[in-house]
């Protein structure tokens, strides 16, 4: 019998039901047991070892990035406020799912809880879509610097900063929310296998003995009034940036203006192109086995928080300079 596709996080579910009046129901399991990439159990070792490596380098280099802002006083401006909001939603992004994959391939513990399994969904949920917010402030940012210089330090105040902030961690905090509270009011059948490392939403619905239309729909409705809108703004930003940059008079003018928003481009890709190869893979390739579509959405969690201090790193000159400043001073 062919597995059903699981996907990982916002809209990706398939309305199904598992009712069956042979099975045991029981409201509320007091564990789940995950079964980490199921097919690949023997490699669980050798498959740590990039995981824990993107791991490392995601939480050292976004500690990085704090530290460099929070002491370089000349970083202390709207772009480096989001970017470090960027950085703390990819700490928590990561510390919510890696640690337990880790320990699964390394120590073969397997169970969770049921309320740590439900908090650990609501993270995932809650801060994946918070990135994709903070990256819509991040094109903004960018749009009221390119397309409205002499405006850009009395629209983007700190105040206006901690408002945009407060704005995408309580829209996101609050549509994340449904999902835990509809996991537990599900039935469930006689098991209690995750074939998963962590607790996706569709995986754990999947065990329901209910119709779970309603998680289907708040699924969909939350890709579109989420993920949606962002791309849709982030665009309508760019137009506009591409609009102003092509009206500049010299093509040092282009390249330089243009240089400013690599960056951030950078991070749009590293965060939207493995999400939307996850959601085509998941919606229109349906013989791909498990493990890889499990591979592929855990990737998908570890990539973006490793990719973006790299890329500021490397590409914000600020950040850059101040980095190589630290490494001079500690080989004086």
């Amino acid at each position: 019998m062919q597995e059903t596709p699981l996907c990982h996080r916002v809209g990706h579910l398939l309305p199904y039901s598992m009712s069956d009046s042979n099975t045991t129901h029981f409201t509320n399991p007091s564990t789940f047991i995950l079964l980490g990439i199921p097919g690949l159990e023997a490699a669980h070792v050798w498959i740590s070892i990039p995981f824990c490596a993107m791991y490392t380098t995601a939480v050292l280099g976004n500690f990085t990035i704090l530290f460099i802002v929070k002491t370089e006083q000349s970083l202390h401006g709207p772009m480096y406020y989001f970017l470090c909001m960027l950085a703390v939603t990819d700490l928590v992004m990561s510390a919510s799912t890696l640690p337990k994959m880790l320990s699964i391939f390394w120590f073969n513990s397997r169970e969770i809880n049921f309320s740590a399994c439900l908090t650990q969904m609501y993270f995932i949920h809650c801060f994946s879509e918070m990135e994709s917010g903070i990256l819509v402030a991040m094109a903004y940012d960018r749009y009221v610097a390119i397309c409205h210089p002499l405006r850009y330090s009395t629209t983007l105040t700190n105040s206006v900063v901690a408002k945009i902030g407060l704005a995408v961690v309580l829209r996101n905090g609050i549509l994340a929310l449904p999902y835990p509270f509809l996991v537990r009011r599900w039935p469930y059948c006689s098991t209690n296998i995750i074939p998963h490392s962590y607790c996706v939403h569709i995986a754990v619905v999947k065990l329901a003995c209910a119709d779970i239309h309603m998680s289907s729909y708040y699924g969909l409705f939350d890709l579109f009034s989420v993920i949606g809108m962002d791309v849709f703004f982030i665009a309508v930003s760019y137009t506009q940036i591409l609009r102003a940059i092509f009206r500049l008079p010299t093509k040092d003018a282009r390249l330089k203006t243009f240089g400013t928003c690599i960056s951030h481009l950078c991070a749009i890709l590293a965060l939207y192109i493995p999400d939307f190869f996850s959601s085509l893979t998941h919606r229109f390739v349906h013989n791909v086995p498990l493990h890889s579509l499990i591979l592929i959405t855990s990737v998908y969690l570890l990539v973006p928080p490793m990719l973006y201090p790299i890329i500021y790193g490397l590409r914000t000159k600020q950040i850059r300079g101040r980095l190589l400043q630290l490494f001079t001073r500690r080989e004086t």
